[in-house]
């Protein structure tokens, strides 16, 4: 596979293009604005605890404050903690007060209205290892299944690391040399002293370790061996890239390229057009079919449909075709939107055992490589297949869009016949209040348009008049009085 890494620099916001022979398979994107918070550790202050949650609410620095559950304490890290007490989650309180200072670090992002998800089991990652400073054990990937490779690696690290912490090994480190594994554990247990360091004296909320600057994702999972080649528009990043990789591994370097041609980078390589697709609902498939990806906030959505496919065959085989397909879009876009959560998939019904076992190990084979943990449930009864995928950051379509303001999430609008009977309901409500004081209703642009059809749908007691209103939404109308100007419209609504 020829692999390659895009890099788009502005001043306002970075993004990296994971290209699989040509064809866009990941984003990453940084802009200004720092709402991407996941693993960053804070130094926080409790604002309040609900012993009835068992649970604290901790303000960090961001917008809303973040919720830290009972099961995510580090016990041992608490100043209240008494050695050999046992507690329960409804005693929260006697281990944090409103005040108090507390180390964190982001489990979940902030998703919808929910504020953040906090821990206070802290870890920082590297390329190779994972640093764990409130642990002492050392864990390998179960990636790396041979038990040989295991002992290596543990032994190798146990030598490695200082007896007050503890270490993950990620499977990147296979293969890699003592050397490199001692540079890159120096590299993180020195980011951990200057953590411990910040918070002795930084003055709380204070985020004391960033791990979203996109370079630090960029060298840490993105760029190894597997890559063919990076591709960067900006000198200044490029020479970052140079000087970490000159700590971990030198070898890497060059494969960097620096782009320096008048035309954008992501056009050249034809990114941004599929950076559009990504907001479309509908993803069309090979053979004809397509797939419509549907989020809400409980889960997200994904219909199969054979569309114009009708096959050559037997209608069996043309479903499966079309499933497989589907199968192969599903995983390319769980990864390339980076949805989590709970997925729900709803393949064409196949009448064959044989042909929903081929389905669902193609899914699973494409998910295999992603770099976000998920697990695939069989088919049920209906068809369905179950997905849940844990959350490793902001999804693209969330960071970039926001709910339609007309729709208000529904993805349909009402016809303007609907909108001018919901106008009309009003006014009967309105009209033994009202008589014959005059009237000024205020509605879309659009609605205007139909004024000769609003019209007949008004009682003719009623001294009224239409005017266009830019400011309101299409559904959304405003009634005033017209002597006084007092606007009237909440007080007849159902």
């Amino acid at each position: 596979m020829f692999k390659e890494l895009i890099i788009n620099v502005r001043e306002y916001e970075k993004r990296i293009a994971v290209l699989e022979d040509g064809k866009l398979a990941e984003l990453y994107t940084e802009t200004n604005d720092g709402e991407n918070i996941v693993s960053n550790i804070y130094k926080g202050t409790v604002k309040n605890v609900l012993p009835g949650l068992g649970a604290a609410f901790v303000e960090i620095g961001v917008k809303r404050t973040a919720l830290l559950h009972f099961s995510d304490l580090d016990f041992h890290f608490l100043e209240r903690f008494e050695k050999g007490k046992k507690y329960s989650a409804n005693q929260i309180g006697l281990l944090l007060k409103a005040g108090d200072e507390v180390l964190v670090q982001v489990k979940k992002g902030p998703v919808g209205s929910k504020g953040a998800r906090l821990t206070g089991r802290l870890h920082i990652p590297g390329k190779y290892m994972v640093f764990l400073p409130q642990k002492r054990n050392i864990a390998i990937s179960r990636k790396i299944s041979s038990s040989k490779d295991r002992a290596n690696l543990k032994n190798l690290i146990s030598q490695i690391k200082k007896a007050d912490c503890g270490i993950i090994v990620r499977t990147d480190s296979k293969g890699m040399s003592e050397e490199e594994l001692k540079q890159e554990y120096k590299i993180i247990s020195k980011i951990w002293d200057l953590i411990e360091k910040q918070a002795k004296f930084a003055k709380s909320p204070v985020c004391l370790y960033n791990d979203n600057d996109i370079s630090h994702t960029l060298i840490r999972d993105l760029f190894d061996s597997k890559v063919t080649r990076v591709i960067v528009d900006d000198k200044k990043f490029r020479d970052i890239m140079v000087g970490r990789l000159n700590q971990i591994n030198p070898e890497l370097i060059n494969k960097i390229e620096l782009y320096s041609q008048d035309s954008p980078i992501f056009d050249v390589y034809s990114i941004e057009k599929e950076i559009e697709k990504i907001f479309m609902p509908r993803i069309y498939l090979p053979s004809g079919g397509n797939i419509t990806i549907d989020h809400t906030e409980a889960l997200t959505a994904i219909d199969v449909n054979t569309g114009k496919f009708i096959g050559k065959t037997n209608y069996e085989e043309t479903i499966k075709k079309t499933n497989i397909e589907a199968a192969i879009q599903v995983a390319k876009q769980i990864k390339l939107r980076d949805i989590s959560g709970i997925i729900i998939v709803d393949f064409i019904d196949m009448i064959e055992k044989a042909n929903q076992e081929e389905v669902m190990a193609t899914l699973k084979k494409d998910l295999k490589y992603d770099r976000g943990k998920s697990k695939v449930y069989p088919f049920t009864n209906l068809g369905l297949v179950e997905i849940s995928r844990k959350h490793l950051r902001q999804n693209i379509l969330t960071r970039y869009s926001y709910v339609c303001p007309h729709c208000k999430g529904r993805g349909r609008i009402f016809t303007p016949k609907s909108v001018i009977i919901k106008i009309n309901r009003w006014m009967q409500r309105a009209e033994f209040f009202i008589g014959q004081e005059p009237i000024i209703i205020y509605v879309n642009s659009e609605i205007i348009m139909n004024e000769k059809e609003l019209s007949s749908y008004f009682s003719d007691t009623f001294k009224m008049e239409l005017k266009a209103d830019s400011s309101l939404y299409y559904e959304e109308f405003r009634v005033v009085l017209k002597r006084t100007g007092k606007e009237i419209t909440e007080e007849y609504n159902s």
